[in-house]
């Protein structure tokens, strides 16, 4: 039996730009960290004393001779490209709702290639994990994703992932003190808004528009080094929450699809109470909500919000691992 488990993440600035429609010309960049919220999957090969070939179960339970009858699309196409001769046995569980904008699905997606390789006794490194997991999305399942969640969920950590004209990737770990990091932490609070979007959908419409927000997305992508900059310097940490408030008003112009009368809501009586910045995680539209609230406010802005689920966290910087091995 194996037992993968691999981070949500969120992300802080550069979004838009990790996109191959937007990095195959410019280039692009993006920061983000992993938290220590996961998707678990868990797979064995299936003693043959069934009628069934293969059974998963996530929010379903699906028994089928063949990973072609798979109504999951990720785990039809993953099950349908490793072709095994034994049948295997598949569950899937998360800590935190999917569609929710914290990379669910690039999670879910790398943690099963994971858990397969090491069923298969392979040993899988993070950069093929996230390239593999991006062919899958990207490519296979063609859904209208970026290519940040993958590398995240793979590698783990406060990062500056780079994308480059030629596909190349980079990941540049951000060193900083621990007392930086916990300071950046103790700022952050994450609301979950209490529904959940497509991101394919949501992208669908950012992608076609890629053409008419140039100006945008290179001020976005510049973000991500002033960004990197607060972090690794003695500038008053709060100058990176008014920095995510900025780039907040510069993503809700990318698309009509990213924010709805509600978030902006929100947003508003979270800075009404306290909130210095703040950004809607993901490709928006609905999902968790990122705020930058210093310490002494949070408790003001939380009874603010106190019809929405406050999720505590912590970042994390393992990646995708695998925590148990049994042959």
């Amino acid at each position: 039996m194996i037992i993968s488990r691999t981070p949500f993440r969120v992300s802080f600035f550069g979004g838009g730009t990790d996109y191959p429609a937007w990095y195959r010309e410019h280039g692009g960049a993006v920061l983000s960290t992993t938290i220590n919220k996961f998707t678990y999957i868990t797979c064995r090969w299936l003693p043959p004393f069934f009628p069934h070939k293969y059974r998963v179960a996530y929010s379903k339970v699906e028994d089928v001779r063949s990973p072609e009858e798979i109504v999951h699309p990720a785990i039809n196409a993953v099950l349908s490209a490793y072709e095994c001769d034994n049948g295997v046995e598949l569950h899937s569980d998360a800590d935190l709702p999917a569609r929710s904008g914290l990379g669910s699905s690039s999670a879910f997606l790398v943690g099963l290639l994971h858990a397969m390789e090491a069923l298969l006794g392979k040993r899988a490194s993070p950069m093929w994990l996230a390239k593999e997991a991006i062919r899958f999305e990207q490519g296979v399942l063609a859904e209208h994703v970026g290519s940040q969640d993958q590398v995240a969920a793979a590698f783990g950590g406060l990062n500056v992932i780079h994308f480059g004209r030629d596909d190349n990737i980079t990941v540049q770990p951000v060193v900083i003190r621990k007392s930086r990091k916990k300071a950046l932490s103790d700022h952050l609070m994450l609301f979950f808004t209490g529904f959940s979007r497509s991101a394919s959908e949501v992208a669908q419409v950012q992608i076609k528009n890629i053409a008419n927000r140039v100006e945008e997305l290179h001020t976005m992508r510049g973000m991500v080094d002033d960004a990197l900059d607060i972090l690794t310097s003695e500038t008053d940490i709060c100058t990176f929450g008014e920095m995510l408030h900025e780039s907040w008003m510069y993503k809700r112009r990318l698309s009509n699809r990213i924010t709805t009368d509600r978030i902006d809501d929100i947003y508003t009586t979270a800075r009404s109470t306290g909130a210095i910045g703040g950004k809607l995680l993901g490709a928006g539209g609905g999902g968790f909500f990122l705020l930058f609230v210093p310490p002494e406010k949070q408790p003001a802005v939380k009874d603010a919000l106190k019809k929405l689920l406050c999720v505590p966290f912590e970042l994390e910087n393992s990646g995708s691992q695998i925590i148990y091995f049994d042959e």
